[in-house]
């Protein structure tokens, strides 16, 4: 039987990997294999292209070039594996937010992320992605207090609107896969919805 592939996805700051955590143990915690990812990054290759893409600058293509061939890498040796023997993938990230940070943010041709997804991917897309949806000025507040930023964590408000504008419309193109989150509410009341989602799905 092949694994499921659940991604979670959201703007920076959205309180994602509390709650990714939390699906992880309580996976662990029903007998399943959990390989636990995040993008960009997920393999040696990855992970070092991940450092020049969150650190130096560069133009749109060249950070979306760069963000495909580390996801390439990261489905052959990674996500692919472990689906096909059984094993439930937890992803930080994947191609939404190519969509929402490259598409939507930085404004870059959707009609080439579409043509690079399916070069990269084929029909590979997750089962399940919880889009973590909240205003840009509290996951601004919530940055300032966490880390130093990257040089996306970095960018305006402005920047994260468009953001937020992207990952909804990809949302609304693909309904099924989608699990829209409340994620300015407390911790328990977000991982309530999380529950739902789940149990309705009869995975918890």
């Amino acid at each position: 039987m092949r694994g499921k592939f659940i991604t979670f996805e959201g703007i920076d700051g959205a309180g994602k990997t509390t709650h990714m955590d939390a699906l992880e143990q309580t996976l662990r915690a029903q007998g399943r294999e959990v390989v636990r990812t995040r993008e960009p990054g997920g393999t040696p290759l990855a992970e070092k292209l991940r450092g020049l893409f969150l650190h130096d600058a560069m133009d749109p293509l060249t950070e979306t070039l760069l963000v495909f061939a580390g996801r390439r890498d990261h489905l052959t040796q990674v996500i692919e594996p472990a689906l096909a023997r059984g094993a439930w993938v937890i992803c930080d990230r994947f191609t939404d937010a190519t969509f929402a940070y490259q598409g939507g943010g930085r404004g870059f041709d959707l009609t080439v992320l579409n043509t690079l997804e399916q070069w990269v991917q084929g029909e590979r897309q997750p089962d399940l992605t919880f889009l973590f949806d909240l205003p840009p000025a509290i996951a601004a507040q919530r940055l300032a207090a966490a880390r130093q930023p990257d040089r996306f964590e970095a960018q305006d408000q402005a920047f994260f609107t468009k953001v937020r504008e992207a990952y909804l419309a990809r949302q609304q193109a693909q309904p099924a896969r989608f699990a829209l989150i409340q994620a300015d509410q407390a911790p328990e009341a977000v991982g309530k919805q999380i529950g739902r989602v789940l149990a309705d799905k009869g995975w918890a």
